[in-house]
């Protein structure tokens, strides 16, 4: 067994663990971090990066086949889904290198490709190693969640971890999940000339402001795909080398692919968390807002946290981590601030309170300013007028923006900005935008919130006849 010692012990190399080790190492610190299974975790392997990259794919497909509107001839796309596949792995291998072990240790930090397990609390074994350190931060990720169904074990199924992997195009591809992970590949499936199935055991979608999950919904549905709702699972059958999907109401869905949607669970199972003191909950590691475990010297940041499952999420814990076990700083992390979006056609975003959650919390204290995009000349010219954007405004801050539309997911951007930042809706409306850009909703819903503070308050049209009145 080889002993050793460290200053920071970082258990995952995902989006977390990577910024932890490289801006601990960068700045002095001595890091040892492990990963036994690839380098970039989730994100690069098996979600953000290839569900991009495949949605990409059939953005093109559809762009083909709907082009009559722009004056272009619509044509029947050839799909190569295989192709398709290898543009996916192209992208991957592109990003690779900036996650790679070889990178990393250019920074200064001891990559170990092995598991980490805790036999002490401030111990981990890994593979031969044995690995003291001052501060440990577990950043495991998660998994895609497969619940027991009845029959699972009879057939064969995908999840984001072998979908991308599959070649052969799938003539009917049944979805069970309903969530941005379950739309974003029914839409790319749909658009890539498969059949899609969609079964949702309660709201498809349910996470997300009503009105612009059903402007979502409604656009996949006219694409083709076949959305079930409240259809709990009951059983999965193999039927003649069909796949059948038996659902509590009787109803019977086949098809010839199943991909399993259905959630995350942390990657806590390896861990050995009791030999550290750590304390686990329902969704993952116990966390309070400094992101430190049960045992003081272990941080948890990420999926593994239980919190916010987003890449960007992990990225910026792992600064609140790294002012806090490097510098010796007070610093909490705070999730008001922290935008998502599902990267649909069109794209839906979310930062802060959403308006059900706005007024159950301030009550008539909120406002809600809105504009659609159809009156947005640039998403006219582009024919993206679909959607709309709406501020939820207390005191003249915003305190959550809801987007549904073309670019949702960039022009979130700014509101997250707004919230991280406290500022006014004035200093929104103050922002000047290059015309013609979809960015300039953001400035119109802002001047949404002042129209009828300006154009329909008579105390302000009299000091204006006023002073007309007395101006030379």
């Amino acid at each position: 067994m080889q002993e050793l010692k460290t200053d920071i012990l970082v258990i995952g190399a995902g989006s977390g663990g990577l910024s932890v080790a490289a801006g601990a190492s960068q700045m002095g610190a001595d890091v040892v971090l492990l990963e036994g299974h690839k380098m970039g975790g989730d994100c690069l392997n098996f979600g953000c990066v290839p569900s991009k990259a495949l949605i990409a794919s059939g953005k093109a497909a559809h762009g083909q086949a709907h082009a009559s509107v722009y004056g272009v001839a619509d044509v029947v796309p050839q799909v190569d889904y295989a192709a398709a596949k290898d543009h996916v792995h192209d992208v991957i291998a592109q990003i690779e290198p900036m996650d790679s072990q070889v990178r990393f240790e250019g920074f200064g930090v001891k990559v170990i490709r092995e598991y980490g397990s805790f036999i002490s609390p401030t111990q981990v074994q890994a593979g031969d190693h044995l690995i003291t350190a001052r501060r440990v931060v577990v950043a495991t990720g998660s998994s895609p969640l497969v619940p027991p169904l009845p029959g699972l074990d009879q057939v064969t199924y995908f999840t984001n971890e072998t979908i991308f992997d599959l070649r052969d195009k799938p003539a009917h591809l049944l979805i069970i999940g309903g969530g941005p992970i379950g739309m974003e590949m029914a839409q790319a499936h749909i658009r890539l000339g498969c059949k899609v199935t969609v079964i949702e055991g309660l709201k498809a979608l349910g996470k997300d402001d009503p009105e612009a999950a059903t402007i979502v919904l409604d656009s996949l549905k006219a694409e083709g795909v076949a959305i079930h709702e409240n259809a709990m699972v009951a059983q999965i059958r193999d039927n003649a080398g069909a796949i059948e999907v038996v659902t509590e109401n009787g109803e019977i869905h086949a098809g010839s692919h199943l991909l399993l949607a259905v959630g995350r669970k942390a990657n806590v199972d390896r861990l050995n968390l009791e030999a550290a003191g750590i304390e686990r909950t329902r969704t993952g590691i116990k966390v309070d807002d400094t992101l430190r475990t049960t045992n003081r010297k272990v941080y948890a940041i990420g999926d593994v946290a239980g919190g916010l499952q987003f890449t960007h999420v992990a990225g910026y814990q792992a600064g609140v981590i790294i002012r806090s076990a490097l510098f010796g700083l007070p610093s909490k992390a705070k999730t008001a601030h922290i935008p998502w979006a599902t990267y649909t056609d069109p794209e839906l975003a979310q930062v802060g309170l959403s308006e059900a959650q706005a007024r159950a919390q301030h009550g008539d204290a909120v406002e809600i300013a809105r504009f659609d995009y159809h009156h947005n000349d640039r998403a006219i010219s582009e024919r993206k007028t679909k959607g709309f954007i709406k501020v939820m405004v207390v005191k003249s801050r915003p305190v959550g923006a809801t987007i549904v539309g073309h670019q949702a997911g960039e022009l979130i951007n700014l509101w997250s900005l707004a919230l991280a930042n406290n500022l006014k809706m004035g200093q929104i409306a103050a922002m000047v935008s290059p015309y013609p850009t979809i960015g300039e909703l953001n400035k119109r819903v802002a001047g949404a919130y002042f129209t009828p503070r300006l154009f329909e308050n008579q105390t302000v049209k009299k000091v204006v006849r006023f002073v007309q009145r007395w101006i030379p």
